[in-house]
């Protein structure tokens, strides 16, 4: 593993802690001497994760549409800047140069880059692992909303298992590194168990 995407949010969150986390991660991330790919935002978690990761002395690429640099929302003393001209080619390009995915703390489009890279592993577009910082318990619902999710059969239980947690940046990363993913169709059949 040479680079890791972080998918978090443009906002800080009511507390501290998430700032906090997104230092720890930021010094897990430099400490492994991996790359951060992100969204390239100067503003909210993901500033202050491409903060403390070039102040870590790690490397920094950030990834978005031209629409966000003409807004000034972009972080401009990253490692590299790649902008592209919409939302789909930024998620592509993400993943692309990515080698597994961590989802902090986040709104809407946490949550939707997030699910996108899962559904293309479980899919078989990539087999690149995913795993949920999850901090202050902010993952504990969805968590147990997948859980339920297997319950209903909508889900298999080993791609339930594909999203890795963790609230330890250090631990969560280690998981990501040694995890091997099924190879287990995405179908259930009504016959199975």
């Amino acid at each position: 593993m040479q680079s890791i995407c972080v998918f978090c949010g443009s906002n800080a969150g009511r507390s501290e802690v998430y700032a906090d986390a997104a230092r720890a991660l930021a010094r897990a991330i430099a400490a492994r001497g991996l790359t951060l790919v992100y969204g390239g935002g100067n503003i909210g978690l993901m500033g202050v994760l491409a903060d403390a990761v070039l102040a870590a002395g790690g490397q920094v690429t950030g990834v978005t549409p031209r629409r966000l640099l003409e807004k000034e929302v972009v972080h401009r003393r990253l490692t590299e800047l790649r902008v592209v001209e919409s939302m789909h080619e930024r998620k592509a390009l993400m993943a692309e140069l990515s080698d597994a995915f961590i989802a902090m703390p986040g709104g809407l489009g946490t949550f939707e880059e997030t699910f996108e890279v899962l559904t293309w592993t479980q899919l078989g577009f990539h087999r690149k692992p995913c795993g949920l910082l999850n901090v202050a318990g902010f993952y504990d619902k969805l968590a147990s909303f997948l859980d339920h999710a297997v319950t209903e059969r909508f889900l298999k239980a080993e791609h339930r298992a594909m999203v890795l947690t963790d609230s330890d940046p250090a631990a969560l990363i280690a998981q990501l590194d040694s995890y091997r993913l099924p190879e287990v169709s995405k179908w259930i059949d009504r016959g199975q168990t």
